[in-house]
């Protein structure tokens, strides 16, 4: 196995197709589909499946491509250091449920160590797909939440893929409502005060189980439910329709403006909210730096009452 060979792996999962990746790396696609079957030889695993518009990945190939990344992300920065410049384009990938601090940490990361070139992603998804991308090395970090609900599914999940769950905060549970929602000028509401409008949630698509909700009290009987699959849509329904969706609390007006308000819920739960890792992937200084960007944007703009905690 050679670092070219890892190159022309990334590449082709990149483009999609054989043709498309030789002719961005400037070599010919019967040389480019040896130096593949080669290593897919040498691992014992086949990487791309064909396809009628190009190449997939297979699962041993999605694995594969994130140790891949690795191993090169590793090496550019080695030759970055040691002699000024970088091979490559730096990569970097985060999945994370709706949460306005992991925007804002993925923001400091690129203001800090963006330089000229980079190819940094943030996934806003679905509970399921963030354990998903982190086993499969899409994204080194995924941002979720546990409770006494789901901790006992979710920590299955996530222990049978060889991750690890490090906590951030725990949160007392909020609603998001409109700042002219009626009940924006309540120091905390109740389940009763919420009942007239509109629940608001994130689907979960194919897995769209109680267990993976991105909100907590999901099984609990609601007159009004609204899902949505963005964060800008459920803001809007929120101000629109004086709907509410429960959350952690922490709301940055920068990014979300001033329309939107946190009020306490009065229930017995909690949000532990953290960060999932592979145990078998060394942080790169990307991760490294977003996560402790994300330690510091939940404990300055955590609200006082999660902070007495």
């Amino acid at each position: 196995m050679t670092l070219q060979q890892l190159r022309y792996i990334i590449t082709v999962a990149a483009k999609g197709t054989i043709s498309e990746a030789a002719k961005a790396l400037y070599i010919s696609q019967p040389s480019l589909t040896a130096a593949i079957k080669e290593l897919e030889r040498e691992m014992g695993i086949i990487i791309f499946s064909r396809t009628n518009k190009g190449v997939d990945l297979t699962p041993d190939g999605e694995e594969f491509l994130g140790y891949a990344r690795q191993v090169i992300e590793q090496t550019n920065l080695i030759r970055e250091k040691y002699h000024g410049k970088t091979a490559g384009k730096h990569q970097f990938c985060v999945s994370t449920q709706h949460y306005s601090f992991a925007v804002e940490a993925f923001v400091d990361l690129l203001r800090e160590l963006g330089r000229d070139e980079y190819d940094f992603r943030i996934r806003e998804t679905q509970t399921y797909e963030i354990i998903e991308d982190v086993a499969r090395l899409r994204s080194e970090v995924g941002v979720l939440y546990l409770n006494p609900f789901n901790q006992t599914v979710l920590r299955k999940a996530i222990k049978e893929n060889d991750l690890t769950f490090t906590t951030l905060f725990v949160a007392q549970p909020h609603v998001f409502i409109g700042s002219s929602n009626p009940l924006a000028r309540k120091e905390t509401v109740t389940l009763e005060d919420l009942e007239p409008y509109p629940r608001l949630s994130y689907e979960q698509g194919e897995h769209n189980a109680f267990y993976f909700s991105e909100e907590i009290l999901s099984t609990l009987e609601c007159r009004k439910n609204i899902q949505v699959r963005d964060r800008a849509t459920l803001f809007n329904l929120l101000i629109g329709l004086n709907g509410y969706t429960i959350c952690s609390g922490i709301l940055n007006t920068e990014f979300n403006g001033r329309q939107i308000t946190a009020v306490p819920l009065e229930v017995d739960d909690y949000m532990e909210i953290g960060y999932i890792t592979h145990n078998k992937v060394v942080p790169s200084r990307f991760a490294n730096h977003y996560i402790d960007a994300l330690k510091r944007y939940t404990q300055d703009s955590q609200p006082p009452e999660n902070k007495k905690q």
